[in-house]
C-alpha cells in the first residue's frame, strides 16, 4: 500500500474531485448518472466527483493505492465503490483547482472506494474555521480491477442517504456517440432558429413579404428602389432586358418632365440618343460636367421637393431628376430601370411614389400583367 496524499484538504460547496488531464469537467449529476451511490460520482471518463458533508472549510483526507482490494474498515460510517480509469496525469483537486495534489496512478483500470465519517455533523456545522478541528474525515482507496457497477457498501448518515437517493434519479451520462448526435441536433436546432430569426427580420425589412432572391440581392440605389415598391421591382426583375430598357427610358422622360427639364436642349438631346439606342452625348460621359451644366444653365428651372424619407424639405427637384439620365447609360438594364425609378421617385418627392408607380403600370400594362409569361413583350 502507498499513501498518495494525506492531510487537510479545503472543500467548497461540499465538493472535491479527482481529475485527469484527459478527463471531462466535473458535473455533479452527470457524474452520478446511472449510479446507486451519490457520494463518489465516476460515471464520466477520467473524473471522480466526491461529495463531503462540510459545505466550506477543511476536511481530513487521505488517498491510498493498494495492490489488491483492502478489507473495509469498521471505523467508516459511509463506504461506496465505483470503477475508474485515469486519462493522463491525475490530481486530487479542490473546488477551483487550488490546491491540488498529484496522484501517482499508473495507467490501468481501478476500483475506487470512498470512505467517510462525520458527514451529518459536518453538514450541520456547514462551515469550519481555520482554528477548528476537522469535523469529517475521508479515505479514498484505489486498487487495480476490471470495470464493474458501483455499489453502496455501508450507509448510516442522513447526508449520505440524501445523496444516494438523488443519484438514483439521474439518467446515465450520454455515450460519446450520443453526445455527438445531441450536439449535432442542438446545432441544427440553433441553425433553424437563426434562419427563422433572419427570415423574420428580412421579411419585416421588406415590408411584410419576402421577395425573391434576385430582388434581395440588389445593391445601392436599385435596392432602395425595390424597397419603395417591392412588387414593381419583382416584376422588373422577371421581365426581359428589352422591357426593362423601355420602362427605364419612359421613367427618365417622366422625371425630366416633372422637373420642368423637357425643354432644355442638352437634356432633350440625351433623351433622344437613349431612345435611339445610341451613346449619350459627350457631356454625359463625365457626370461632373453634366452637373456643372445643370448648375450653370440659366434656363434650368429651380423648384424644390421634400425627399422621400422626409429628411430634407427643400431638395432641388432638377438635381433629383438628372440621375435618371445617368441610369440610361448603365450596361445592366435591370439596374438601369431600378436606378431610374429611384431617381424619379426622388423627383416626385415625399408621398408621391405610389403615384409614379401607378403611372408606370398604367403605361406598360403588357409588362406588369401578372398573367403574361415572363420574357420580352411579344414572346410566346
Amino acid at each position: 500500500m502507498r499513501t498518495l496524499m494525506q492531510g487537510e484538504a479545503p472543500v467548497a460547496y461540499g465538493q472535491i474531485y479527482v481529475l485527469s488531464a484527459g478527463g471531462e469537467d466535473p458535473q455533479a449529476w452527470e457524474s452520478m448518472g446511472g449510479q446507486r451511490n451519490g457520494l463518489c460520482g465516476a460515471a464520466l471518463p477520467g473524473t471522480i466527483f466526491l461529495i463531503t458533508g462540510l459545505h466550506t472549510g477543511r476536511v481530513a483526507f487521505t488517498v491510498e493505492l493498494h495492490d489488491a482490494e483492502p478489507a473495509p474498515g469498521g471505523e467508516w460510517e459511509e463506504i461506496v465503490e465505483a470503477s475508474f480509469r485515469p486519462l493522463g496525469a491525475t490530481y486530487l483537486s479542490s473546488w477551483g483547482g487550488e490546491p491540488s495534489w498529484l496522484l501517482d496512478l499508473p495507467d490501468t483500470g481501478y476500483r475506487v472506494r470512498y470512505n467517510a465519517t462525520g458527514m451529518d455533523a459536518a453538514r450541520e456545522a456547514d462551515a469550519e474555521l481555520d482554528d477548528e478541528p476537522c469535523v469529517d474525515r475521508y479515505l479514498l482507496q484505489f486498487w487495480p480491477a476490471p470495470p464493474s457497477p458501483d455499489r453502496v457498501v455501508r450507509q448510516t448518515s442522513h447526508a449520505a442517504a440524501y445523496w444516494h437517493e438523488n443519484a438514483t434519479s439521474q439518467p446515465p451520462p450520454l455515450t460519446p456517440e450520443e453526445k455527438a448526435e445531441a450536439q449535432r441536433l442542438a446545432a441544427a436546432k440553433a441553425g433553424e432558429a437563426e434562419e427563422r430569426s433572419w427570415l423574420a427580420a428580412e421579411t419585416d425589412f421588406w415590408g411584410g413579404r419576402l421577395p425573391s432572391e434576385s430582388v434581395r440581392s440588389l445593391q445601392g440605389s436599385a435596392r432602395a428602389a425595390a424597397l419603395l415598391d417591392c412588387a414593381l421591382a419583382e416584376r422588373l426583375v422577371e421581365v426581359g432586358g428589352e422591357d426593362q430598357t423601355r420602362v427605364a427610358r419612359w421613367i427618365a422622360r417622366r422625371a425630366i418632365a416633372e422637373a420642368g427639364l423637357g425643354g432644355i436642349a442638352w437634356i432633350a438631346d440625351a433623351l433622344r440618343a437613349a431612345d435611339a439606342g445610341e451613346t449619350l452625348p459627350p457631356l454625359f460621359s463625365d457626370e461632373r460636367a453634366a452637373w456643372d451644366q445643370l448648375w450653370s444653365d440659366p434656363e434650368v428651372p429651380d423648384t424644390e421637393v421634400t425627399t422621400v424619407d422626409g429628411r430634407i424639405d427643400n431638395f432641388r427637384q432638377q438635381a433629383a431628376a438628372l440621375p435618371t439620365i445617368f441610369a440610361l447609360d448603365l450596361e445592366d438594364p435591370l439596374r438601369a430601370v431600378l436606378e431610374a425609378f429611384w431617381a424619379a421617385a426622388a423627383t416626385f418627392g415625399q408621398g408621391r411614389t405610389g403615384e409614379l408607380a401607378d403611372e408606370i403600370r398604367h403605361t406598360f400594362p403588357e409588362v406588369f400583367d401578372p398573367s403574361r409569361p415572363i420574357g420580352r413583350v411579344g414572346e410566346a
